[in-house]
């Protein structure tokens, strides 16, 4: 996977995150991954930033993160991470064009991750869980659907896994699992060890590359 050529010049792009949240994570990393400066906005969710109304003009749903780049506005990590790709090809986060299942492969671990665990475990989800049945709940619930998650990409991933999850070249798949088992961990005190492939993962690559290092959840500004 080539650089960004000394040619190119980097953008001056703004990332409107939060230090908790998984999905700004991944734009973060990609970013680190990608050799972009960007300028980091804090949204404090706890506090209500996420409601006032000069950000709800960038984000209607009042959701982070949200990226800028000059005139250009997205919200959704994923699309996010996408326009990204696109617009800023070097170094890619995805296999070359033609390898059609690694590029699935990919596409499938960031969809089960976005799809179907992120949302369970969303801020708002939680407040609700804790208001109708107890804050007692909000852990166990947030543990049924990480385990649901990660024994799945635990058994999609034993196949194709090396140093990656996906072969030995950093990909979007990474981008997406490094930040769900920190949260999972920090945030939720769940114990990897019930999956060692993930564990493995996060222990000796994860942890081990800047680019993850620097978008982990303590090494946020507003940590």
């Amino acid at each position: 996977m080539a650089s960004l050529t000394e040619t190119q010049e980097k953008p001056k792009i703004k990332i409107y995150s939060w230090w908790r949240s998984s999905a700004s994570a991944r734009v973060l990393i990609t970013l680190h991954l990608k050799g972009l400066d960007y300028e980091y906005k804090e949204i404090n969710i706890l506090k209500g930033d996420q409601f006032t109304p000069e950000f709800k003009k960038i984000s209607p749903r009042s959701f982070v993160p949200v990226l800028v780049d000059g005139d250009v506005v997205i919200t959704e990590s994923t699309a996010i991470i996408q326009y990204l790709e696109e617009r800023y090809p070097q170094p890619s986060i995805l296999p070359p064009q033609g390898e059609f299942q690694k590029r699935a492969l990919h596409y499938q671990v960031a969809s089960m991750i976005n799809a179907s665990m992120q949302p369970f475990i969303n801020i708002q989800v939680l407040k609700y869980i804790e208001e109708k049945v107890g804050a007692e709940e909000r852990i166990p619930w947030a543990h049924i659907y990480f385990k649901k998650g990660f024994s799945a990409l635990e058994n999609l991933l034993k196949e194709h896994s090396g140093k990656y999850a996906i072969g030995d070249e950093v990909g979007m798949a990474d981008v997406f699992l490094a930040p769900e088992i920190d949260g999972a961990v920090k945030l939720f005190n769940l114990d990897m060890n019930e999956f060692p492939l993930l564990k493995k993962l996060s222990d000796d690559t994860y942890h081990q590359s800047k680019p993850f290092l620097d978008a982990v959840i303590q090494s946020q500004p507003d940590a």
